[in-house]
């Protein structure tokens, strides 16, 4: 087993043709210069111990050197010892609301930045606990499956917008069932979902998707972005608000925080609904959760002990690089004799 530690560094690979491309270049203009100085043969008698293979012979040492050096630098690590990690947590899914309705500035910046910056605090708060990330407007986006990996969870959740979801409106039911379905069914390991929204459900009834979560023993917890007097729906564009969304009637949108829906959804699954206003109280109210629900063991993978091993690499990179400095150019005597490489004729 081993890993790579600056894969970055392997770019400098891609110098190697260019340094025998100019090597060869280099050779063909001094075989040039050569003819037209006079014969090559004549030119060969006055340079007689001159070698013909030592320059290319060099010009490789170099270039194994030069490639130690690379993999020196990208510090290559072999796994010299396994050991079995047994780790315990919950599964937790975040839904996400991506309607147009998460862009009212009634809380800063927004519902939806406000919405991903409270998920990344709950994220770095979790220990070993495995993660998935939903987007929903009129219709569910599954954004990340279940994982450990928080530092590609936040990259996610920074990327998503309003735009993912295609169809507009909120469907809680569709949330609840996707989110519902990110877990695995045959899996002993408790389950939580977490959704955020404004509340404004657009759907006929979530009753249906509340009854497949508690089939699968999963509980909800809702977390209500926004404000009960509600905001406007900007339009901008450039990040300059033009105008706000207006219906039918051309009367300006006014989207306001629906509590009431989402502790309904909270309750009906023995989880909770917290206000999403105060930051640091959500963060309260979500750990608190947390804590009360009980860590089953959901994982055992097997982690090699890497240990480093550029200093190989740089110390034959050295060695080849010592060897050169003493690799003349001139034919050497016992080699010559051998006549190894036809640099003499019979």
């Amino acid at each position: 087993m081993y890993e790579l530690d600056e894969k970055k560094y392997l770019y400098f690979l891609a110098i190697i043709p260019i340094i025998v491309l100019l090597f060869l270049f280099n050779l063909y203009w001094k075989r040039k210069k050569q003819r037209e100085f006079g014969d090559i043969e004549l030119v060969k008698k006055l340079s007689p111990d001159k070698s013909i293979f030592k320059p290319i012979l060099k010009i490789v040492v170099l270039l194994f050197a030069f490639v130690c050096i690379v993999i020196g630098l990208v510090n290559p690590k072999i796994g010299t010892k396994l050991e079995t990690v047994k780790r315990e947590g919950i599964d937790v899914v975040f839904a996400i609301d991506v309607s147009k309705s998460m862009l009212a500035e009634d809380v800063a910046p927004n519902r939806l930045d406000k919405s991903k910056q409270i998920v990344s605090q709950i994220i770095n708060q979790l220990g070993s606990d495995r993660i998935g990330i939903v987007a929903y407007a009129g219709s569910a986006f599954p954004v990340l499956p279940i994982t450990t990996d928080y530092g590609v969870a936040k990259m996610y959740l920074q990327s998503m917008n309003t735009d993912m979801v295609s169809s507009q409106g909120t469907s809680l039911e569709d949330a609840i069932r996707l989110s519902a379905n990110y877990f695995d069914k045959g899996n002993s390991t408790n389950k939580l979902i977490v959704l955020i929204s404004d509340g404004e459900d657009h759907s006929e009834g979530f009753e249906g998707a509340i009854e497949e979560a508690k089939k699968i023993k999963a509980k909800i917890i809702t977390i209500g972005v926004g404000t009960e007097k509600g905001g406007p729906i900007p339009l901008k564009r450039n990040g300059v608000v033009e105008s706000f969304k207006r219906d039918q009637n051309d009367e300006v949108v006014v989207t306001k925080l629906n509590t009431e829906v989402l502790k309904q959804i909270g309750k009906g699954t023995k989880g909770g609904y917290v206000y999403g206003s105060n930051t640091k109280e959500v963060l309260e109210y979500v750990k608190k959760a947390l804590d009360n629900i009980e860590k089953t063991e959901f994982e055992t993978t097997q982690i090699a002990d890497f240990q480093s091993q550029f200093q190989w690499f740089l110390g034959f990179a050295f060695l080849l690089l010592l060897i050169d400095v003493f690799l003349l150019e001139r034919k050497t005597g016992w080699i010559n004799k051998l006549n190894l490489f036809n640099e003499k004729k019979a």
